[in-house]
Parts: C-alpha cells; structure tokens; sequence
C-alpha cells in the first residue's frame, strides 16, 4: 500500500531565494508534513498550481518578474479556496493590509519562526479542509444516493435519518478534523466511528480506546507512551495508542468521563497535533484523527464546568448525533432479521420464524438500552426456543418486568406521567383514545392492543364496535 502523504495536496512555497525555500521545506518536513513543493521563479507558479492543486500556498512578496502581491490577485482569482499566506522580510502595515483585502489567509515575517511557521500552515489547512466540506455539501444537494453503501454495510438500517447521517459522513470522511460522535447507550457509536475510517481511505488503522476511568497518569501512557526508565516499572520503550494509530483513526470512547487534566493534554494534541511520550524531552507529531464518542451531553458538563469549552469546541468541528432506536422503530423489522440470524449460527439452530404479531410488540418498547437491548432479546429468546414458531412470551414477560412500576422510567429517569388538558376529559373520551393509541403502537393488531392496555381482545373488540 502506498504511504499516504500529508497533506493530500501539496503545501506550495513560492520564493526566489533557494535557500529560503530548503530551510521553510525542512522546517515543515521536521514538523510532520511530507508533500511540500517549491518554485524559485514566479513565473512558473500558476502553471504548478494549475498541474498540482495545493493545499496551501506560502508566498514571498518580493520577487522578480512578478511579484507576490500581484501573483496574489492571480492566484486568489483562479484558485479561490487554497489559502495563500504571504511572506516579507519586515511589517508593513499597509502592504499587509492591501494584502488580506486581496484575499490572503495570513502573514508570516522573515526569518519565520519554526513554531509560528508550523502553526499558521495547520490553521490554513484547516481552513482549506472546512472550504472541501462546504463545497462538497453544496454539490450533495443533487444526490439523494450513498456513494459508498460498503462502508455501512454493518449498520442495519432503513430510516431516512440515518441515511442522512451516512451521507454527512461521506461529506467529512476526507477531513483531518475530528469527529463527535454522541447518542444513548447500545445505539451503535463505534460502528459508525468505524465507517469514518473507512470512508476517509487512512492507510493505519482504526484503534478504540474507553477512557472512562482512567486517571490522569493512565490517560499519559495509554495515548502517548513513555521511555525506558520514565518511572518505576518501565524496564522497556512503550508505544502509546496515539503512535499505534498513525495515519489512522483513534476512536476515545466516553469521553465525557475524561478528567480536567486529560482534558488539558488532549486539547494540546488537538491544537497543536503534538504529544509528548512520559519521560521523553522531545516532541513527536501525531497522524492519527481523533474521533471521540460518549452518551453524556457534553453541553450540560460544560455549563457545570466539568467538560472544557475550547476542548469541546475542537471535538465538534463535525458531530454527529445518532438518534436512539425508538425514534426509529421502522428498523425494528430489519434489525429482528438480523439478530436472529446471527442467533441461530451461534446457538447452531435452526432460522426460525417468528408471528407477526412480533414486530408490533417489539415496536411498543422504548428501550433504554437501544439497539444493544434489543440484540439481547432476541438472543435470550431463541436460546429458550426449541422447535416450531417462536413464541411472543419471552418478548412479552421481558417488556411487561421492565414495565412494571419500580421500573416505569424513561431515558432520562425521570418518572412518567400523563399531562392533562385544562378541562378534564371524561371516563369514556380517555378510554376511547387510551384504545385507539393502542392500536396505532399495535399495528392495528386488536390481541397484541389487549395485551399494551392489560386487557381483554374481547374488550377491545366490544369498545370498537361500540364506537362504530
């Protein structure tokens, strides 16, 4: 496999002055970036754009046959979304600001400072990364069709809101930015960090760590490493996940439960793509995107204190929320299949078949547990099964234990209650919706409407017919 470079294009340098040129193309290399091209003659300059694209151009403003401020106007006509940072050898204020009026990124003066130089490129890649996206959402408009199925492939679904996510994927997939992804418990987060990785074509590999729990000593060495002798016990070289991950995807898992103090190193790496391995004095640049997930709102700890603003602010540049299973009960059918085959292979039974009533049951519970809850279920139930139609009494008694009182709360934990109008409605106006929204969650199933309101099919059918 090819090695991937970084970045996609290549990082331009524009400067009559060979020397210049070696020492900016070294710093940057030094700093973690390999797909650097130069060019000595600015006449030559638009033709390499035109031939190479760039991800970011670094141009001098004084050179001879054209120079840089008019080479600017060129460039920023032709190729509007590559960002151009100017170079001079001293300030001046009105050159500067003719500049940035024509459309500049940003300014760097000479001699350019390695850690100024290193910085000003990564917040123009980023940029340039953002300007991708926008354009490619623009261009999605036209097209309601996944252009990569393959990638979602283990996500069982048939909901248009997670087709929109799939296609918002494959949007940011070419990014370098990291990724947020929130929902409940069960609801499939690590699937879809998954197809991040895939979508985005990274040559490393994907790694998952939970870092709920870890304090701050243990988040260092898990992500960064350390060095032989660092401290008490480290007879050899440790390779952090940060490292493993190189050129790859890092997927944080909880990251609400990450403490103030890992906060911090994070935020750092973030910001600065550098991490620092426990007892080493030199920094190394880090290649991998990090994607973190969790099923706290990190909006409330971060009113509360708990979770930093700029962290939270650097881990939603895309976020992505997964809306959990009840809001999406059209996947039920789908995800019953599904979990039944992969039942069968590992109990080695039979496929079994199942009543219709089933599925409008299944889409009667809320489950708090999500996609994880429902997998379990069916599970537990074909491991009690043993010959002929499944029975919808393993599903029944399951629902009906975790309905009962002591256990009657929503997601939230909050008890359940039913609002009521300012004027009451009578005994018989509650009875009669109470059956009807019975049946729409039964399907229209009278048996399975008697069995949600604890009552009889015959009652049903008697109120049905009274109505009529």
């Amino acid at each position: 496999m090819n090695k991937q470079l970084k970045p996609e294009h290549p990082i331009v340098l524009i400067d009559d002055e060979e020397a210049i040129l070696l020492a900016v193309d070294t710093t940057l290399r030094m700093a973690g970036f390999d797909h650097i091209m130069t060019c000595s003659d600015s006449r030559e300059a638009m033709a390499l754009i035109q031939k190479h694209h760039a991800s970011v151009i670094l141009l001098d403003l004084i050179m001879p046959h054209i120079n840089g401020q008019d080479l600017l106007v060129k460039i920023v006509s032709e190729f509007p979304d590559i960002p151009v940072i100017i170079a001079t050898v001293a300030v001046e204020p009105k050159t500067v600001v003719e500049c940035m009026k024509q459309g500049a990124f940003d300014y760097l003066v000479k001699p350019v400072e390695a850690e100024r130089l290193r910085t000003t490129v990564v917040n123009a890649l980023h940029f340039s990364a953002l300007q991708q996206e926008n354009l490619a959402l623009k261009q999605s408009m036209l097209s309601e069709e996944a252009v990569a199925p393959d990638a979602f492939s283990e996500i069982k679904t048939r909901s248009r809101k997670m087709f929109s996510i799939f296609k918002y994927l494959e949007l940011i997939s070419k990014t370098s930015q990291a990724v947020l992804i929130t929902g409940e418990t069960g609801v499939g987060k690590e699937l879809i960090a998954r197809a991040v990785h895939t979508l985005s074509g990274l040559s490393g590999p994907f790694v998952s760590v939970n870092v709920a729990g870890l304090d701050d000593n243990i988040f260092s060495d898990t992500l960064f490493g350390h060095v032989k002798g660092a401290f008490t016990g480290a007879d050899s070289n440790r390779q952090g996940l940060i490292e493993e991950a190189a050129s790859g995807t890092l997927l944080l898992d909880e990251i609400g439960d990450l403490s103030p103090s890992s906060q911090v190193k994070l935020l750092r790496l973030l910001q600065e793509s550098e991490y620092r391995p426990i007892g080493m004095d030199k920094t190394k640049t880090a290649s991998a995107r990090i994607v973190a997930s969790t099923n706290e709102h990190l909006d409330i700890l971060r009113n509360s204190g708990k979770f930093r603003k700029d962290l939270l602010f650097r881990l939603q540049v895309h976020h992505i929320h997964i809306p959990p299973l009840r809001k999406r009960l059209e996947d039920i059918p789908l995800l019953l299949a599904h979990f039944l085959s992969l039942a069968a292979e590992e109990l080695n039974k039979k496929m079994p078949t199942y009543p219709k009533e089933l599925v409008p049951l299944l889409q009667t519970f809320p489950y708090p547990g999500n996609i994880r809850e429902l997998k379990s279920m069916v599970f537990d139930a074909l491991s009690r099964h043993t010959k002929g139609v499944m029975t919808l009494r393993t599903f029944q008694e399951y629902i009906e234990a975790q309905q009962r009182p002591e256990a009657d709360r929503n997601p939230s934990g909050e008890t359940v209650g039913i609002i009521f109008p300012d004027q009451l409605p009578t005994i018989e106006e509650t009875t009669q919706a109470l059956v009807e929204e019975a049946l729409i969650r039964a399907g229209g199933n009278q048996s399975l409407a008697a069995r949600l309101l604890g009552i009889s099919q015959q009652a049903v059918s008697k109120r049905l017919q009274k109505v009529k």
